[in-house]
């Protein structure tokens, strides 16, 4: 007992525009920083959260709880944990606050038990906190806080999470508006059937985007950033987003959407000069609509969750 260690895991883009809860990529920050400590107290102690005044400290509203506990008992043991939560990701953000969080903790915790989880083991349990956050347990944002890069969840049943290939020129930028949606709200305006012609049409693009990623061919990355699914419903929810949208294409991003179930908005684009045009044009169309916000420009983070 007493053992502690201290884990940061970053914040990630879900989605990709045509793959709904199967794929999603890291970027360098915001992150979330977990410090866990195994006591002899047999229960979940959330000591302090830093950075965030509206999160729970009870074990059972909070994401780090379920994960632990399913963590727990899948080892079979009664020890207890003392954890601080440091939050760099703001809570309803779309960058995966929740799976950030949700990630780290299970990251720490494999760490002190030594390691007897495999990272698509922990994808699972990280899942758990997704299951609190949003009332599903998905996993296209803890899997890439954890793997790092480009993530596929090929299935939920059994849990399979491939790493793609990741093309060395992909940066990303993302506009996060000073506003929050709910991904239970989020995800409640979807329709819970789809056409088979749109169904067709988003396999379709999953299928291209990722053969895109693995042929370093942007172009065709490009033609694939489409979404005939969330986007349609979704992008009322945030302020400005068609015309940052437009003014990303127009200065030349591979493609922008709605990154998780937003409010935030992200870009793909080929280097860094072209993201740093990319992100300028978004941010002008944010100071014309009166809106506060954060602008982040990263490549795509290679590592996932790692100890600090």
């Amino acid at each position: 007992m007493g053992r502690r260690v201290r884990v940061k895991a970053p914040a990630t883009v879900s989605n990709l525009n045509c793959g709904f809860d199967v794929l999603g990529l890291a970027i360098n920050e915001p992150f979330d920083t977990v410090e866990i400590e195994l006591t002899r107290t047999g229960r979940i102690e959330i000591a302090e959260i830093r950075g965030c005044d509206t999160l729970s400290r009870d074990p059972a509203e909070n994401v780090v709880g379920p994960v632990l506990r399913a963590m727990a008992t899948s080892m079979g043991v009664d020890t207890g944990f003392r954890v601080i939560i440091e939050k760099g990701i703001h809570p309803g953000s779309g960058i995966g606050s929740s799976a950030a969080s949700s990630a780290a903790v299970a990251f720490a915790a494999n760490l002190l038990f030594d390691n007897a989880f495999s990272l698509t083991d922990l994808v699972g349990f990280a899942m758990e906190g997704e299951r609190l956050a949003s009332g599903s347990p998905h996993a296209d944002n803890v899997a890439p806080s954890l793997f790092g890069g480009i993530t596929l969840v090929r299935s939920y049943e059994p849990l399979d999470v491939i790493r793609l290939h990741l093309p060395p020129e992909l940066f990303v930028v993302v506009i996060l508006p000073d506003t929050e949606v709910k991904t239970s709200v989020a995800r409640g305006l979807l329709d819970r059937q789809l056409p088979l012609q749109t169904a067709v049409r988003q396999w379709g693009n999953v299928g291209g985007l990722i053969a895109g990623l693995y042929s370093e061919d942007y172009e065709l990355i490009s033609r694939s950033l489409e979404d005939f699914v969330a986007e349609p419903r979704r992008a009322g929810l945030i302020p400005g987003f068609s015309d940052m949208k437009r003014s990303a294409l127009a200065s030349g991003a591979l493609g922008a959407g709605i990154s998780g179930s937003g409010p935030s908005v992200f870009a793909l684009c080929r280097g860094e000069a072209s993201a740093r045009e990319v992100m300028e044009s978004m941010s002008r169309v944010m100071h014309g609509e009166g809106v506060g916000f954060m602008a982040y420009l990263s490549p795509v983070r290679s590592q996932g969750a790692v100890i600090c």
